[in-house]
């Protein structure tokens, strides 16, 4: 597992484990804890690169990429770079794959099955979905988390951070809480979604926890098909600047997407009035 793995698995807000003991477990150093990435120029282009064809085909691994670099772009890099920058901007292929390794620092974590194999969606916060995809700046990147019903496709709630941290993902759960809760809440199996405090917030709500088997292409479809309309209907189109250009274009973005914009698979209707509505 490489360095940047091991820093993904830390949990900042532990109850039992400080961060000085985490970096310990997991040998990496304290500093790198609080060290916010930044990449070199032709890096940041390579990355937006990257960022649009795994929007196109989120099943491409980093060989196909890398392939795909040099066909569509004229981009030649090796294949260890493709993975490099791939893990900094969290993201890897959908398709089956072995099993990792478990190592010392997610050895805690619980997994949950998955519950909606064979499952009709027929009504609103049946099932809430949640996934986190990158979100490309002028200069750097963030990462984006929304949690979205699945019957509507209603975007319940969103967040951007500059980092993986869990911190981010639990807010916008506790954000979509303040409205209603679902049945079944499922997600992949993310350190951010696996951590204790972020199932806690679910069991206090006796929510049932599902999460997609690793390699499970079709689990989360909704929010993949989510992240590509974002990105060719804003993020690309806007080119952001900074995070704080983000937080207002995409609030812009997802008061429209859930309130005007009427897709054909709802019968033409927004996600709001149907989310609403039932």
């Amino acid at each position: 597992m490489t360095h940047d793995e091991r820093l993904l698995l830390v949990e900042r807000n532990h109850l039992d484990i400080s961060l000085v003991r985490q970096a310990e477990l997991l040998d990496i150093s304290r500093s790198s804890l609080y060290y916010v990435p930044k990449p070199n120029s032709e890096d940041k282009l390579i990355m937006d690169c990257i960022d649009t064809i795994y929007t196109d085909y989120p099943f491409y691994g980093s060989r196909r990429i890398k392939i795909e670099l040099k066909d569509r772009y004229a981009v030649s890099i090796c294949r260890e770079h493709v993975q490099k920058l791939m893990r900094a901007m969290g993201i890897e292929a959908i398709y089956p794959k072995p099993k990792p390794k478990t190592s010392l620092g997610n050895e805690s974590h619980k997994k949950y099955p998955y519950l909606l194999s064979g499952l009709s969606i027929t009504k609103p916060d049946q099932i809430w979905g949640t996934d986190i995809t990158y979100i490309r700046l002028e200069n750097g990147w963030c990462y984006l988390v929304a949690i979205m019903d699945w019957f509507s496709r209603y975007v319940i709630a969103w967040r951007l951070s500059e980092t993986l941290e869990s911190n981010f993902c639990i807010e916008a759960l506790k954000d979509a809480l303040l409205d209603g809760f679902p049945e079944i809440h499922n997600s992949d199996q993310g350190v951010q979604y696996t951590s204790v405090e972020y199932t806690d917030v679910l069991n206090d709500y006796e929510i049932r926890i599902s999460m997609d088997a690793r390699g499970r292409c079709f689990d989360n479809i909704f929010t993949e098909r989510l992240w590509r309309t974002v990105k060719y209907e804003n993020v690309y189109l806007q080119s952001y600047r900074t995070i704080e250009d983000a937080k207002i274009g995409l609030t812009e973005y997802f008061n429209f997407y859930n309130r005007k914009r009427k897709h054909q698979s709802l019968g033409y209707q927004t996600p709001e009035s149907l989310y609403m509505n039932q």
